[in-house]
């Protein structure tokens, strides 16, 4: 008789025999319990991710020493190279375009305050086409507390990326953006402000954190590239400070602010207090006629004070204050809500008034074109 010769995979079906039920047992409780490793692993995994533990946040960065870039273009005035001290950063975060936030402490040589300020530049900062131009400058103020953070240091409330896209569309400048420290503690609002016998948080915000900025970073001499942006209590230092230092600062943008001071600690200063008073200081600019300054106030549908921007803008938005008001429809009394504000607005308003950053015509053309105009 002839032999059936059969194709392995056959051959190898008869020769199995049935798994006894303890192995098809043991079996399925390995393949579950490597389906749960891998599950703990890959949620493990992003829940370290998201806290840093498997990011290279906390690692140094640099934005580039005093003394690596060249003098300023002939001809182009106004730009002050960064001359030092350096500060040393380390990463807080890394946007998806590959801009990052760096962290660093200040110790402030005016005020006597020590706190962190966090620091984000465009991409354009590191283009080599700019690399002989000023940026201008907005400083970036939290609400509530601003203390031990600031947080507009994050990505969650999309300031940066508002930025970045609106200087991809052209309705924003390429800014880079100062996020200090508001209050010194947690206990009490200091009002941006020297309240006698507390922490000189007017010095650290007024002089300090630009005299950082000033050393580490290309900006512009003139008050023409430095602005400030705050929302609630942060909007009343942004609006106080311009008010306070308009040869210093040019513009501000103020979400949901207060028009007055209110920190406790003013009590028994009233003259200090009517020095830090916004209201006060316009009445006085528009009395002494300047210099201008540029006030955009926000404020949303769905929370309180809009009667009292409006009486200000009434009062006071004339002469040398410019004042306009962005209405956010259905809008609250928080960060996402007037960042919306500064895409539908805000941003390309306070713009149009600062100084932008220019090129570099040997490296945009391989030549030597002459200064910009």
């Amino acid at each position: 008789m002839t032999a059936v010769h059969q194709p392995p995979y056959q051959q190898n079906q008869e020769r199995r025999r049935p798994e006894p039920p303890r192995r098809r047992r043991l079996g399925r409780l390995l393949l579950i319990g490597g389906a749960l490793f891998c599950a703990l692993l890959v949620t493990g995994g992003a829940a370290a991710w998201k806290f840093g533990l498997l990011s290279d946040n906390g690692k140094p960065i640099s934005f580039g020493r005093p003394g690596d870039r060249p003098d300023p273009l002939p001809g182009r005035p106004g730009v002050s190279m960064p001359k030092g001290p350096s500060a040393d950063f380390v990463r807080a975060s890394r946007l998806s375009d590959g801009t990052e936030i760096g962290r660093t402490t200040l110790v402030g040589a005016k005020s006597g305050f020590t706190g962190d300020v966090w620091v984000w530049v465009p991409k354009e900062y590191k283009d080599p086409r700019y690399a002989r131009s000023a940026f201008p400058v907005l400083i970036s103020l939290p609400g509530g507390r601003g203390y031990p953070k600031n947080y507009w240091m994050g990505t969650g409330l999309g300031l940066q990326k508002a930025v970045t896209d609106g200087v991809r569309n052209g309705s924003s400048l390429p800014f880079i953006l100062v996020m200090p420290v508001l209050n010194p503690d947690k206990k009490f609002y200091y009002d941006g402000s020297d309240i006698p016998g507390q922490p000189r948080m007017g010095t650290w915000m007024a002089e300090d954190v630009p005299d950082f900025v000033k050393a580490n970073f290309r900006t512009f001499e003139s008050r023409d590239g430095w602005a400030f942006m705050g929302s609630s209590s942060g909007g009343f230092v942004a609006l106080k400070q311009v008010m306070k230092h308009p040869e210093r600062f040019k513009a501000v943008i103020a979400s949901g602010p207060e028009t007055a001071p209110d920190s406790p600690l003013w009590h028994g200063h009233r003259a200090a207090k009517d020095a830090n008073n916004p209201e006060l200081l316009a009445r006085r600019l528009i009395e002494t006629k300047g210099p201008d300054v540029y006030v955009a106030f926000q404020i949303g549908t769905r929370e309180t004070g809009r009667d009292k921007l409006e009486r200000f803008i009434r009062r006071y938005g004339h002469g040398p204050v410019h004042t306009r008001l962005q209405v956010i429809e259905d809008g609250e009394h928080n960060g996402k809500s007037y960042v919306r504000g500064m895409r539908e607005g805000s941003l390309e308003w306070i713009s149009r008034v600062l100084l932008a950053p220019t090129p570099d015509p040997v490296a945009a053309t391989g030549h030597d074109a002459g200064p910009d105009v």
